[in-house]
């Protein structure tokens, strides 16, 4: 009866219902998109809290290795005083900056910016993954490298439900994808962008199996392998 019971327990949930209903294929690259040879990924955007490294050319006495960003996304520079730095990239800022200096200090300077420290900008990876997290973006990710920050998906992950939620304009989108399909080249790897959350499906069949394993290993032979 023990046996009978268990089996019919695997039976329902390999039968479960297999779609979250969100966009897949196509439908979810619309929303979530992979960068492509025409569409460059994008470029990192300055947050609140981030730290910057900016580099006057020939200028020590104007090139910081820490700038911290305060929470209403400003920076303090010399000469200069308060630069406004929230929602541009590093070239953007440094043509920010070598424009005012040159409005009324140097002539021609060259200037260059780096973000050393990342806070404003994370993404949220959770569910099946063996380090489940907030981890800071460093430059232009994708979807296998955002996994790869949260150590890879558990044994039991269920990796053709790989959902990202992403907030834009008019609101919350969410897109399903199939990790395996983009790990073998079969599929595009989406880009991953700040403040967007992965959630890593879990495949009940394979945590129902090792469950029992653990608890009663001599029932090994009604089962067979769940892929």
């Amino acid at each position: 009866m023990l046996r009978e019971t268990v089996a019919l327990a695997v039976c329902i949930a390999l039968t479960g219902c297999a779609s979250t209903g969100l966009p897949i294929g196509d439908q979810a690259y619309d929303i979530i998109p992979a960068p492509s040879n025409q569409t460059a990924p994008a470029e990192y955007r300055i947050g609140p809290l981030d730290v910057l490294k900016i580099t006057v050319f020939q200028e020590p006495d104007l090139s910081l290795e820490e700038v911290p960003v305060d929470a209403s996304g400003n920076i303090l520079f010399p000469l200069i005083g308060q630069v406004a730095v929230a929602g541009k990239t590093s070239t953007e800022l440094s043509n920010a900056i070598a424009e005012r200096l040159g409005e009324r200090y140097l002539v021609d300077p060259q200037v260059s910016t780096i973000v050393s420290t990342s806070a404003s900008q994370n993404v949220t990876v959770e569910g099946a993954v063996n380090k489940p997290g907030v981890f800071p973006l460093q430059g232009p990710t994708t979807l296998l490298q955002a996994m790869a920050l949260a150590q890879g998906p558990t044994q039991t992950a269920n990796l053709d439900e790989i959902i990202v939620f992403r907030r834009k304009d008019d609101g919350v989108y969410a897109a399903q994808f199939n990790l395996d399909d983009i790990r073998k080249g079969r599929a595009a790897n989406p880009e991953i962008l700040g403040s967007d959350i992965v959630v890593v499906g879990n495949s009940f069949a394979k945590q129902l199996f090792r469950d029992f394993m653990q608890l009663s290993p001599f029932l090994a032979s009604v089962f067979v392998r769940v892929r």
